[in-house]
């Protein structure tokens, strides 16, 4: 019994400096945020409960709020009370399924009025609460793509207007970018003009899940392409005149051999 209570006696001030370890309950939504939704799809938030061997969930309750507005109203979205943790969603879009590790809220057909800040709470046996957030945002297409030019660096800049994960490429001539032509930095943002000098047509794509936009910067006609045409212009001519000298000789011969037939024909009519 004495080494009983000296046991007793030891290990109890391990627990009362050990707040957090077996009565502590924590939540933290495991999506990286700002979670980007494209409407019409369904949003999914996953969130993990950490607590101790002594604790228990006893309700788990997701709502939203606006991200901006001092006045912004909470909505309450779902809750899950009891020890069967039985959820109940406030719209037939809503559906949170919840154990007690773990709670998963889903929304089906996604539309911009479900942007803001979400908040799981999960409250303990004992009343008390703690809180996640994560901020929920509408997957917004690439809007008004712009280049401009930046003369003392030799370089193009590329830019966009509020499209999310937005992925930038560069193209000239419709062909993608050589050695030759220049160097695209890591973000495709910006592309270092390397050729000698700047000429012809620099185009800049802006893409992400919901498809793409451009913008064409114009500088002087190329050396090249301008060989180019001329020699494809007296190409086309020397062809013309080719086939037009092959055409007038034939029309020639043709028109020879009838004359030599007709007089063929008088002198034989003369003779008999």
């Amino acid at each position: 019994m004495d080494l009983q209570f000296f046991l007793c006696w030891r290990v109890a001030p391990l627990f009362l400096l050990m707040p957090c370890g077996l009565h502590c309950m924590s939540v933290r939504i495991l999506d990286e945020e700002p979670v980007h939704v494209i409407p019409g799809s369904s949003l999914v938030l996953r969130a993990r409960i950490e607590h101790g061997p002594l604790e228990g969930v006893s309700m788990v309750t997701w709502a939203r709020e606006a991200e901006t507005g001092a006045s912004a109203a909470r909505v309450t979205l779902a809750t899950c009370p009891g020890r069967g943790l039985k959820c109940a969603g406030t719209k037939p879009s809503v559906r949170v399924n919840t154990e007690q590790q773990e709670t998963t809220l889903q929304i089906n057909e996604y539309s911009r009025a479900d942007s803001g800040v979400y908040a799981v709470t999960v409250r303990d046996l004992t009343g008390a609460e703690t809180t996640a957030h994560c901020i929920v945002r509408e997957y917004e297409a690439v809007h008004h793509v712009s280049v401009s030019i930046n003369v003392s660096h030799s370089s193009l800049v590329c830019g966009e207007a509020w499209g999310t994960d937005p992925s930038f490429s560069w193209l000239h001539e419709r062909a993608a970018i050589s050695q030759t032509v220049g160097k695209v930095s890591k973000d495709g943002t910006t592309l270092v003009v390397t050729m000698t000098p700047i000429c012809g047509h620099f185009t800049c794509m802006v893409s992400n899940k919901l498809g793409y936009s451009s913008a064409t910067y114009t500088a002087a006609p190329c050396e090249t392409e301008g060989r180019g045409t001329t020699a494809a212009v007296v190409c086309l001519v020397f062809l013309l005149l080719l086939f037009g000298g092959v055409l007038a000789f034939l029309l020639w011969r043709r028109h020879r051999q009838n004359n030599r037939g007709e007089r063929l024909h008088e002198h034989l009519d003369d003779t008999i």
